[in-house]
């Protein structure tokens, strides 16, 4: 089991990562249009450079195995509140998937609050296998 947890942890955290690294980038592209839907569902554009920062450098910093607790743990509260403020129409179904789409993945990440990066990360290097 020592071996499969090895290299499940790493293998875990790129999946997770890539996801916010990627959202966080596209937004950099289509900033205007990002900031113009949190906008129309009544969040202040003006927050839009701190979910890029939160997407990118949580998303790193998950990857690498760097704070991971920190980390894991701002981008499960953020998750949580993107469910709330944009996927909360439960009468729209594909609202109601990407909310508990959100939910399970914050899930995730508060796994790695729980149990740390894991192996080959940076939180534990020189740790012994």
């Amino acid at each position: 089991m020592n071996a499969l947890s090895r290299f499940a942890s790493p293998l875990g955290r790129v999946l997770i990562a890539a996801m916010f690294i990627n959202a966080g980038v596209s937004k950099i592209s289509g900033y205007a249009g990002t900031q113009a839907y949190m906008e129309s569902q009544g969040v202040p554009g003006a927050l839009l450079p701190l979910v890029i920062l939160l997407e990118i450098a949580g998303g790193l910093a998950v990857l690498v195995g760097w704070q991971t607790r920190i980390a894991a743990f701002l981008l499960a509260g953020f998750c949580l509140a993107s469910a709330v403020l944009f996927h909360l129409d439960f009468d729209n179904q594909m609202q109601a998937i990407m909310f508990m789409k959100n939910v399970a993945i914050a899930g995730g990440f508060l796994f790695l609050v729980a149990h740390g990066a894991g192996a080959l990360s940076i939180d534990n290097r020189g740790a012994s296998a």
